[in-house]
């Protein structure tokens, strides 16, 4: 009985200490890379999140997501805003433009399902990386299966989604060393760490960089992060958000120190969309399909404007 309770007193101490220091890690990268550049300002990220949202609407693609956050939007945010929900039709209960509400409640995503789906997202479409992951999912019906599996089975599996040994390896070795330190194929005990632990844990996982974890923190574990992929950074870049000389690393620390946590999500998922749908406030040009704009009609332009 003295034991039992000796190890259990040992194991919490373990468990502080690890989130010691995870957080003074966290702390250390996570430094203010640009302390005396002002923007943007807590008033510049609303008044760009609502220009966003009037021109797209919300993301139809995250709705799923968003519907996890049911008190995204305070009260004040719905008064401030609007003129948008009295302008735009087809509005869910957070006042938040959609192209059609989902009848049915989606299962939520598992936590290693998310950080399996943005792995097979990187460096590829949005549509190739779902296709992948469904022929992942439907050839192996569970982790253990894509474990115990050949490598070349599994590449071909997800080779619709380009880069299929360099991401196959990564999601085998997610799946080893999970089983070799949890002794099951799951990441649901992320949920009760902090911010830094979970940094700090999926960290650890070769292949896995901070947008990835960024990613997994927005979506899957609910918490107020901003993933800097690379047409947030093009528009942070372009409007001003950061110095000229910022990397994507630095342009994320300094933008989730700057932006407001309650319009992280909603900004973020904005800011990606349009990224991917107007050329003008980057001035680049792509394969994929945009929509075409007037000269005046992208909401970005008057931010660009004053940095000519």
């Amino acid at each position: 009985m003295q034991n039992r309770h000796k190890r259990k007193q040992q194991h919490e101490l373990k468990r502080q200490n690890n989130k010691k220091s995870a957080e003074t890690i966290s702390n250390t990268k996570e430094e203010e890379p640009f302390p005396s550049h002002a923007r943007p300002t807590p008033d510049e990220c609303r008044a760009i999140r609502d220009s966003l949202l009037a021109f797209h609407g919300f993301p139809q693609e995250f709705a799923r997501y968003r519907k996890q956050r049911p008190s995204l939007i305070t009260l004040q945010d719905k008064e401030e805003s609007s003129h948008l929900i009295n302008n735009r039709d087809e509005k869910n209960d957070n006042g938040v433009k959609v192209e059609e509400e989902e009848e049915e409640e989606e299962e939520e995503e598992s936590v290693l399902d998310g950080l399996v789906k943005t792995v097979l997202s990187q460096n590829t479409t949005e549509v190739n990386s779902q296709r992948a992951f469904l022929n992942l999912k439907s050839s192996f019906p569970t982790w253990e299966n894509v474990l115990a599996a050949e490598s070349k089975f599994v590449e071909n599996a997800i080779r619709c989604g380009g880069l299929a040994p360099t991401k196959a390896a990564c999601i085998r070795n997610i799946l080893s060393s999970l089983m070799e330190k949890k002794g099951r194929l799951c990441l649901e005990h992320l949920r009760d760490l902090s911010v830094a632990e979970i940094k700090a844990e999926l960290s650890h996982f070769k292949g896995i960089g901070p947008k990835t974890v960024a990613c997994v923190l927005m979506f899957n574990l609910q918490k107020d992060d901003f993933p800097v992929d690379t047409h947030v950074f093009e528009i942070a870049k372009a409007i001003g958000w950061v110095p000229p000389v910022a990397d994507r690393n630095k342009t994320y620390l300094h933008l989730n120190h700057c932006i407001p946590k309650e319009l992280k999500f909603d900004l973020n998922c904005l800011l990606y969309t349009h990224g991917k749908l107007c050329r003008k406030c980057t001035k680049k040009s792509g394969s994929q399909k945009r929509k075409e704009t007037l000269h005046d009609s992208c909401p970005l332009l008057k931010y660009c404007d004053k940095l000519s």
